[in-house]
């Protein structure tokens, strides 16, 4: 099979891609910078220059392909600049989607989020729950929810042939999000706390990419999917980390209305100064004691779906991290 990926360059993308290619498909990949695509070239994967936002782009690598996985997001929460939220995740989406109905690609594969579903307090959701939208902890939650549902899901009622997947956290080695800068800032011993009651359903990347695959295998078109990891607290995820490593996990531990309090003063302090994303204002409250968690059972029931407990996987990730960083030994 010949598929077109977006996001490739990026880490869910890439990891994708290389599974297609071990699993011996053809693989067109979009970037936006092909020299940061290398390392796909030496795959074998096929680098279209373009971008998602530039639906002229898409035409030609897209022809002919059997199945589109769109992949490419925007998801820097606590950035200053956030238009590219509007521009990559809506405008993006309803360019690739679009031009895959007008070539009449027989499948795709669209990336959501649980992050749609908003802050679940607490309840375990399946793909009928639906939030009617603000106030929105992010712009990453607010512009992927307008993507899903405002974009992918009317086009698939219109006879699109298009699944969506809705992965959680999605965690392993080398990971570039706010998550990987977590795990990288404890093994550093300079992760200063973890929010009380935050929870998130934890998704090992190989686990996730092959969620991808599977959808595009086995699920239906024109529905939904969660493939979501195993639910836990950042407590209780921090503390599994500290018995594989022997590193202490933070102590403090702020109920939601002291973050939410500290949300408010880094939202001051953000108009006045830089800060990094991981305490800026907006980061703070998505963090705020919100629970981000989803039912994986109908992905299971459908096509086979296995994600891994968090302990096999966070060991993956952490020791991949360790080496990486030049810590050959666990601290005592």
């Amino acid at each position: 099979m010949r598929y077109f990926v977006t996001g490739a360059t990026g880490f869910v993308g890439g990891a994708v891609a290389r599974q297609l290619v071990q699993a011996g498909h053809a693989v067109i990949a979009l970037a936006r910078d092909p020299s940061r695509a290398r390392h796909l070239t030496k795959l074998g994967v096929t680098i279209a220059s373009g971008d998602v936002t530039d639906a002229a782009s898409l035409r030609a690598p897209m022809t002919g392909v059997d199945g589109v996985f769109h992949i490419a997001g925007w998801y820097k929460i606590g950035e200053r600049d956030r238009s590219p939220g509007a521009a990559i995740n809506i405008e993006g989406t309803r360019n690739v989607l679009t031009v895959m109905k007008q070539l009449e690609i027989p499948k795709g594969v669209y990336t959501s989020t649980l992050a749609v579903n908003g802050d679940t307090h607490g309840a375990l959701v399946d793909e009928s729950y639906r939030t009617t939208g603000g106030p929105w902890l992010s712009e990453y939650d607010r512009t992927k929810w307008v993507a899903h549902h405002e974009v992918a899901e009317p086009m698939m009622r219109g006879g699109l042939p298009l699944v969506i997947v809705m992965p959680g956290a999605v965690y392993g080695p080398n990971d570039p999000s706010a998550l990987g800068d977590m795990l990288r800032m404890y093994l550093k011993r300079r992760l200063p706390l973890t929010p009380r009651d935050t929870a998130l359903c934890w998704g090992f990347l190989d686990d996730i990419a092959r969620a991808h695959i599977l959808a595009m295998e086995k699920g239906r078109t024109g529905e939904s999917y969660i493939i979501a990891g195993p639910p836990h607290t950042l407590t209780d995820v921090f503390a599994t980390a500290a018995r594989i490593t022997g590193i202490r996990a933070p102590r403090f531990h702020p109920r939601p209305t002291t973050m939410r309090a500290m949300a408010a003063l880094m939202s001051v302090l953000g108009a006045l100064v830089p800060l990094p994303s991981t305490f800026t204002g907006e980061a703070l409250r998505a963090s705020a004691g919100v629970t981000y968690i989803g039912d994986n059972a109908k992905a299971k029931r459908e096509f086979g779906y296995d994600p891994r407990p968090i302990e096999p996987g966070l060991r993956a990730t952490l020791t991949s991290e360790m080496q990486r960083l030049g810590m050959t030994a666990l601290a005592a």
